[in-house]
């Protein structure tokens, strides 16, 4: 077989002929440009957070000038020089608030909103990030340190569009038995653990393991039949980005193409 050009299968693991591979898929290889984009993607999701303008600067106060009553000021008191809650017969008499040091004071460094936590990344960049992670998806050393695949399975792997109509979880698992790759996605079920710590009562219980990524031309009835199977994702190939092709940041995912998404491709990466 040509290197530049790659098998299709049918749903049944059978070779049915080869297609030529889009230039896309010999782009340069760039890991930290996508790890780079993966990051930029994973902070635009982060929702600013802090507190309230003046939150503990309201229930307390000092008065600084010499001319009032003894009691009734903050200076030369023998005191600390620190605002005192007025829920007292005399201000001298109230406890100390409002400043960090004190009991049910404000913070001394809250998080502010206004804070910069997002991770500016050039959109030539982004873009040049897919496709280098797009090309990653035919390398089968760097697909091998985080899937499990048989030594001898050609990469990237085509099937036929018939596996777009498919409605069954049962018989999109049987295709992957066939294809040589059911090995890493039990792998990924079974990898399905607790968390630790306290992220289990903050909305992320289960921890699961990333397994394979479909791509097809549009979106199909396989998008319910392979929701179900820890871990794999899929997504139309319009859709694609840098961080389905290299969750965490690292690139080279086992990765399904369809045979029309491999001709779309061309339409879209030109």
């Amino acid at each position: 077989m040509s290197p530049s050009k790659v098998a299709v299968y049918s749903i049944d693991g059978k070779k049915l002929k080869e297609i030529e591979l889009p230039k896309v898929f010999f782009a340069e290889l760039e890991p930290e440009l996508i790890r780079r984009a993966v990051l930029a993607m994973q902070s635009a999701r982060r929702q600013p957070k802090g507190t309230k303008e003046g939150a503990g600067m309201k229930v307390a106060e000092y008065r600084g000038s010499r001319d009032l009553p003894f009691y009734d000021r903050s200076i030369n008191v023998e005191r600390a020089r620190l605002p005192r809650l007025k829920n007292r017969r005399t201000l001298l008499e109230g406890r100390v608030a409002n400043v960090p040091q004190a009991v049910g004071g404000r913070r001394a460094h809250p998080p502010k909103p206004e804070k910069k936590i997002e991770e500016r990344i050039n959109k030539k960049e982004k873009k040049k990030a897919l496709i280098s992670a797009i090309a990653y998806t035919k390398e089968k050393e760097a697909i091998a340190k985080r899937h499990k695949i048989p030594e001898t399975i050609q990469l990237p792997i085509v099937i036929e569009d018939k596996f777009e109509r498919l409605k069954k979880t049962k018989e999109v698992l049987q295709v992957f038995e066939k294809l040589g790759i059911a090995s890493d996605i039990i792998y990924a079920k079974e990898k399905t653990r607790k968390r630790a710590g306290k992220g289990k009562a903050r909305g992320r219980k289960i921890k699961k393991k990333k397994s394979a990524l479909i791509i097809t031309s549009k979106e199909a009835p396989v998008y319910k039949a392979a929701r179900n199977l820890v871990g794999v994702d899929i997504c139309s190939v319009t859709n694609l980005n840098a961080e389905l092709l290299a969750p965490g940041g690292m690139p080279g995912r086992l990765t399904i193409w369809t045979e029309s998404a491999i001709k779309k491709l061309n339409e879209v990466m030109p």
